[in-house]
């Protein structure tokens, strides 16, 4: 039987890690279709060759075998494992581990496959994750903080976002590319819509802001517009229509997958403090 399931991270990587995941294909093979979220990812299948997925900047198919066993890393906006290249360099890319990591990649493939189950698996994964970032990984703590910002609920102008870190635009938007892959404005977009996945996913209610219930609403209380802005950018973002990637329904996602892990920490930024335009 086919199911994802995501949970939080361990708590060390908890400020690098948005959420990790275990999936598992049943009888047939399971498309998946992958959306842009802002972060890279690492996909672990056991037995299989590990891959690096770079930022994306629209949806990516991948027809997982059956029977196959997925852990899986995704990554803030901003930190990511330690690479041998500029996160630009990957964007829209999925690359063999071993190419990034050598010997390394070689060694966790092996020590993944002793694991014995998928949850001891994930567990590895991670606590070598957390090494490496303990001894090696250094994020831009002004970038960090435009991740912040660039949040959904709020819209935040890029130019007053780069004054307000005392950048130019044009610095923000190189340091951008460097350490998430894609300028501020793509990184917003990306955002924008995971708030609203995170709404649909939660079954949340709309706020009610300007008469708007249903899929409107929760595309306002996103930081849309209105509902055709949400569905010009669902088709941009996933190739589908909210309708269609939702499973049917307008406003709650029937994909029947276990994000709460994810969505759960994304949604608790509402209560943050906006940098207002």
């Amino acid at each position: 039987m086919e199911s994802y399931v995501e949970r939080p991270p361990l708590p060390g990587l908890a400020r690098v890690a948005r959420t990790v995941w275990v999936q598992r294909t049943g009888e047939a093979a399971y498309v998946q279709r992958h959306l842009p979220t802002g972060g890279v990812e690492i996909h672990f299948p056991i037995g299989g060759r590990p891959q690096l997925v770079g930022p994306l900047t629209g949806p990516q198919i991948e027809v997982i075998p059956a029977h196959t066993t997925v852990v899986g890393v995704r990554f803030q906006p901003g930190t990511a494992p330690p690479l041998p290249t500029v996160l630009d360099d990957l964007v829209d890319q999925r690359l063999n581990l071993a190419e990034l990591w050598g010997s390394t990649a070689d060694r966790l493939v092996e020590a993944i496959v002793r694991a014995g189950t998928a949850e001891r698996a994930l567990m590895f994964l991670q606590a070598h994750l957390l090494r490496e970032f303990r001894s090696a990984v250094r994020a831009d703590p002004l970038v960090g903080e435009a991740v912040k910002a660039l949040m959904p609920w709020h819209p935040v102008n890029i130019d007053v976002l780069a004054t307000h870190l005392a950048l130019s635009a044009s610095q923000l938007r190189r340091r951008c590319l460097h350490t998430v892959g894609v300028s501020p404005k793509v990184l917003q977009r990306a955002l924008r819509f995971q708030g609203f996945l995170a709404l649909a996913q939660a079954g949340a209610i709309a706020s009610g802001r300007r008469g708007a219930d249903g899929m409107t609403g929760l595309a306002v209380d996103a930081g849309y517009a209105d509902q055709a802005h949400l569905s010009r950018e669902c088709l941009r973002l996933t190739g589908l229509t909210p309708r269609q990637l939702l499973g049917g329904s307008v406003d709650r996602c029937a994909c029947g997958h276990e994000h709460s892990a994810s969505y759960k920490p994304f949604l608790a930024t509402r209560s943050r403090s906006p940098l207002r335009a």
